[in-house]
C-alpha cells in the first residue's frame, strides 16, 4: 500500500452542498421573497428620489427647532399652526443624480466601460530622447 497522497473515495461526494451554503441559499430566497413583495413601492420611492422629494417641516415659534412632520401627525400640526405655536413649511430635496443613474443602469443595462487607450502588458520600455 502506498504511503501518503490522495486516498480514493475520500472527501465529500461530488456535488455535495455543505450546511452553511445551504443556509445562505435559504436566507437568499427568503430575502428575495420579501423584496419581491415590496418591489413596486421601492421602485416608486426611487423614482421620486430621482425627481426630487418634498416634505413638510414644522418649526417651533419659541425654540425655532425644525422637525419633519410625519403623515400621522399632520392634523396635530395643522391645529398647532392655527394656534400660532408652530410654523409649517414645505421643503424640497434636490433630485438625486445617483438615484437616476441607478434606475437607468437597471432599466437599460449598465454602459460598457470604455477601453483604455494604453494597453498594459507588464513590460517596461524606456526611451531616452536627446535634447539636440
Amino acid at each position: 500500500m502506498p504511503r501518503g497522497g490522495k486516498r480514493p473515495n475520500s472527501g465529500p461526494a461530488k456535488g455535495a452542498i455543505y450546511k452553511p451554503t445551504r443556509d445562505k441559499a435559504i436566507a437568499r430566497e427568503a430575502l428575495r421573497a420579501i423584496v419581491d413583495r415590496h418591489m413596486e413601492a421601492m421602485t416608486e420611492a426611487q423614482i421620486k428620489h430621482a425627481q426630487g422629494i418634498k416634505f413638510l417641516v414644522k418649526r417651533s415659534v419659541r425654540g425655532g427647532k425644525f422637525e419633519k412632520v410625519a403623515a400621522d401627525d399632520l392634523e396635530t400640526a395643522l391645529k398647532l399652526q392655527d394656534e400660532g405655536e408652530i410654523i409649517l413649511e414645505v421643503w424640497d430635496k434636490d433630485p438625486s443624480v445617483q438615484a437616476y443613474t441607478d434606475l437607468m443602469n437597471r432599466h437599460i443595462d449598465k454602459p460598457k466601460e470604455q477601453e483604455q487607450e494604453h494597453k498594459i502588458d507588464g513590460t517596461l520600455t524606456i526611451t531616452i530622447q536627446k535634447p539636440w
